[in-house]
């Protein structure tokens, strides 16, 4: 990302209260951005959105995208030039507990969003962040391209194929990139990979689960070790959403479309891989079990082909998949340790800054 690029502008970000919210927003006010958040209250206790005093540098509304009325009044009180759309239940768990709230907020989340976006007007890109669960998964075991078919079994990944589906829909009805001349809008949608990184508390989330274990030195214990993820650090992620907002802005239409932000093959594990290596880094007496009760249905193999983001914007993954673990345990130890949260996870920033 360009950080001259982003000083002034205005930047609406949903769901600024979530994890990788948090860290989006840290990341925004360190280069300058005029900054609105609209999400619900922090979805966890703690919360890295409350330890790292994220709203003390953004306007920061308490909202649902599920009530459009109040959507479109703050942005139209905003005036963004850019949207990113990152409010969502995110959980493939909490989707078979509760699948109606699960569609209404991916969903009609961002039907909402979108219209009120197209009822305003003043805005040039938009961005919606799916995930890489939106493909109908065949068990490949090579990686999925932004042209497969989209799909779900759970709740979850379906919701989020309907919201790629919607996200296609308004691009081509309400604008198009071949009349973007007229309408000056560029709409894209983000699919990235298993984030992870320091402050996730998201119930049911791996390395949720693995520091709360490590904090209170019980036993992990983990649904299907053998399960492979395409891992990859949250800044990482957040990089390629950031490049594709400059190239939309920039370029217009000729980027208005979906794309794949995930890591090298070399970081592909599985989940017991990954749970071995956090542990090996924390380096006392804690272990992992599997979890023998009933688990609904959940992916075994899962990966994406990120080509197309790396020869088209020139991104690409900066961090290993160990840097990353590494990382997690630096932020894990700082936070037991009482640090400033907040100077801690703009000092990680930083640094990835650094060598982006």
């Amino acid at each position: 990302m360009n950080s001259a690029f982003w000083n002034g502008k205005r930047v609406l970000l949903t769901g600024h209260t979530g994890f990788k919210g948090s860290w989006l927003s840290l990341w925004l006010q360190s280069v300058g951005v005029d900054l609105w958040g609209y999400a619900l209250q922090p979805p966890t206790d703690p919360s890295l959105f409350e330890l790292a005093r994220v709203a003390e540098g953004m306007n920061s509304v308490i909202g649902d995208v599920c009530d459009r009325e109040h959507l479109q009044k703050v942005i139209a009180e905003c005036k963004p030039e850019i949207v990113i759309h990152m409010a969502a239940q995110s959980v493939v768990r909490s989707s078979y507990t509760d699948p109606v709230s699960t569609y209404s907020t991916n969903v009609m989340g961002t039907v909402n969003l979108l219209e009120a976006i197209r009822q305003v007007g003043g805005v040039r890109v938009v961005v919606n962040v799916t995930t890489d669960k939106c493909y109908e998964n065949k068990e490949w075991v090579w990686g999925y391209r932004e042209n497969d078919p989209l799909g779900g079994y759970d709740p979850y990944s379906s919701s989020k194929a309907c919201s790629e589906l919607v996200t296609s829909s308004y691009r081509d009805s309400f604008f198009h990139p071949s009349e973007y001349a007229n309408h000056g809008v560029a709409i894209a949608s983000a699919r990235a990979g298993n984030v992870i990184g320091g402050g996730d508390w998201t119930p049911d989330g791996l390395v949720a689960d693995i520091t709360k274990s490590l904090l209170s030195k019980q036993p992990i214990l983990i649904r299907n070790p053998y399960a492979t993820r395409p891992w990859q650090h949250v800044l990482d992620a957040l990089n390629g959403y950031l490049v594709l907002v400059e190239k939309l802005y920039n370029n217009g239409s000729a980027f208005a479309d979906a794309w794949n932000f995930g890591p090298y093959e070399s970081s592909i594990k599985p989940v017991g891989w990954l749970v071995d290596q956090l542990l090996s880094l924390w380096g006392e007496n804690v272990y992992w079990e599997q979890d023998k009760g009933y688990q609904p249905h959940e992916a075994n193999s899962l990966s994406l082909d990120c080509s197309k983001a790396r020869l088209k914007m020139g991104w690409e993954p900066k961090l290993s998949l160990i840097e990353a673990l590494e990382q997690i345990i630096v932020w894990t130890r700082s936070y037991h340790s009482g640090e400033d949260m907040q100077e801690i996870t703009k000092a990680a920033i930083h640094r990835f800054m650094a060598i982006i």
